[in-house]
């Protein structure tokens, strides 16, 4: 039924100008518009809408994650990766899988976890 279909991504945010800032100005995310309920951005063809929330439950996985060509120079133009004690990463913050699948994950303003993998 839904297959075929684009999917919409929802991230919860508790600050408009932060979450903005963020998702904008540092991902570098197109903005299509903005009301007094989300942000709404662009992302390769695929709407995510950033819900304004009172408050944030981050969860212990990532919520949103990107697929990048070079994983080491994502991670370092993000500058604030998550160190994770449960897996070996290497010194800028990358955990290569068994499959050589390369992940990071880091944070937005509210703890939210995001990731760039490179496969």
């Amino acid at each position: 039924m839904l297959g075929d279909k684009e999917i919409i991504a929802f991230v919860g945010v508790s600050d408009a100008d932060k979450a903005r800032a963020f998702y904008r100005d540092t991902l570098g995310l197109t903005m299509m518009f903005e009301d007094s309920s989300s942000l709404t951005f662009i992302v390769g063809g695929t709407i995510l809408r950033a819900t304004l929330v009172h408050s944030v439950q981050p969860q212990p996985y990532p919520v949103l994650g990107w697929q990048v060509e070079d994983a080491t120079s994502a991670v370092r133009a993000l500058a604030n990766v998550e160190r994770n004690s449960h897996v070996e990463q290497d010194g800028d913050g990358i955990w290569t899988a068994p499959g050589g699948l390369r992940i990071a994950r880091f944070k937005d303003p509210d703890g939210n976890i995001l990731s760039v993998a490179q496969l």
